[in-house]
């Protein structure tokens, strides 16, 4: 069978090494950014396994192995990227390139369609795309691929042993990085929870109305603020050939800057604000999975919440399970402490420990860790 390849001139090697960095480049930056938190990588992996199915059956079956299906997507993009850049084991690398870049291209199309997942996590917490963005950055890059894998053939040099000493140099150091920030928390850290952020801010409190014109579709919203009465409302409000209500809704006077957060009471009621902007502080002890918390860590939130109890402010477990946490907390002598609701991913996004520390203190965040130890918390 004929290769199907473009001839070698000094345009196509040109476009060669302009299509290997830009590629090489995105690639560099997305395995980074995802082994700079490969556990928020995994939790992405487990999304699109107990979201996807096939034949009418999900994957949760391969769940255990989503750790480590996250460390090898990292080191794959890390070791790709670092090959298009070198130029090593050019037939190799433009082959796995090809293959990578039709996997993620009908993936995140699919994605797209389904909307199954809505972050594809391609960037990690770093940028956020949609799923159509990130099918279309994808469109872009199999444009380069494609002359990669047309040019793969042009310039060809034996140079094993360096481009071997590339490869296995790489995929240490990745794996490295990766197993570092598996144990702790992500040395760059792009999530809304960095320490130092400010993860409540002040707005205008409003109510907002929103009426529709029945003839163009145009919608129209009236904000005024509570207590006063807006007489366009009113005007709008009588218009019924004209106008048609469509919704309501109030704007608060302060916003927690991290979706889907919440810390809701038994009653239902959000205490998020109340907890988040306290000028004593308040420590908030996270747990996304309390079967998998032992003994001892246990005894270590005892002992975080008499801590925070001596230094005057204060402490609360956020949980995701009901069910399950009043009688948790019964059980490892813990009936003096409240605690809120919210979901498992909100409480996965502030800290990757189970349990984590998190101390914020008038809406900012001062300080968070996998052990209350490793906090620098000052009256």
């Amino acid at each position: 069978m004929k290769k199907i390849e473009i001839k070698e001139t000094k345009l196509s090697n040109t476009l060669n090494v302009v299509s290997r960095w830009i590629v090489g480049l995105v690639f560099l930056f997305s395995s980074f950014v995802k082994g700079v938190d490969p556990m928020g990588t995994m939790f992405k992996v487990e999304d699109y396994m107990t979201s996807w199915e096939l034949f009418g059956s999900s994957f949760e079956w391969a769940l255990p192995l989503a750790g480590f299906l996250a460390v090898a997507l990292i080191c794959a993009e890390f070791l790709v990227g670092v090959m298009l850049i070198t130029n090593a084991f050019r037939v190799l690398s433009a082959w796995l390139l090809s293959a990578m870049m039709l996997f993620f291209t009908c993936s995140t199309f699919y994605d797209a369609m389904t909307d199954l997942v809505k972050d594809c996590g391609c960037f990690g917490d770093a940028i956020k795309l949609s799923n159509w963005e990130t099918f279309w950055k994808n469109v872009v890059l199999d444009v380069f691929t494609v002359v990669i894998f047309l040019t793969r053939n042009h310039r060809k040099q034996r140079r094993m042993e360096r481009d071997l000493i590339v490869v296995v140099l790489a995929l240490v150091a990745m794996v490295v990085f990766c197993v570092y920030n598996i144990k702790h928390e992500p040395v760059i850290d792009f999530r809304p929870w960095k320490v130092g952020n400010k993860v409540v801010t002040e707005q205008e409190e409003l109510n907002v109305i929103r009426y529709v014109n029945k003839q163009t579709g145009e919608p129209q919203e009236l904000r005024y603020k509570t207590g006063e009465w807006d007489t366009a409302w009113n005007a709008y409000s009588r218009d019924t050939m004209t106008w048609r209500y469509d919704t309501m809704w109030h704007v608060p006077p302060f916003e927690v800057k991290a979706d889907g957060f919440s810390m809701m009471d038994h009653e239902n009621a959000d205490h998020a604000v109340e907890m988040l902007t306290s000028e004593e502080g308040t420590l908030i002890i996270t747990v996304y999975d309390l079967d998998a918390v032992d003994e001892q860590a246990a005894a270590d939130m005892r002992k975080a919440v008499d801590m925070a109890m001596e230094k005057g402010f204060s402490a609360v477990v956020l949980s995701s399970d009901p069910d399950c946490i009043p009688g948790w907390l019964i059980d490892h002598s813990m009936t003096d402490v409240e605690y809120y609701l919210t979901d498992a991913t909100a409480i996965k996004t502030i800290l990757r420990g189970n349990p984590g520390y998190l101390f914020v203190r008038g809406g900012v965040v001062v300080d968070k860790g996998r052990e209350m130890g490793e906090l620098k918390i000052e009256n």
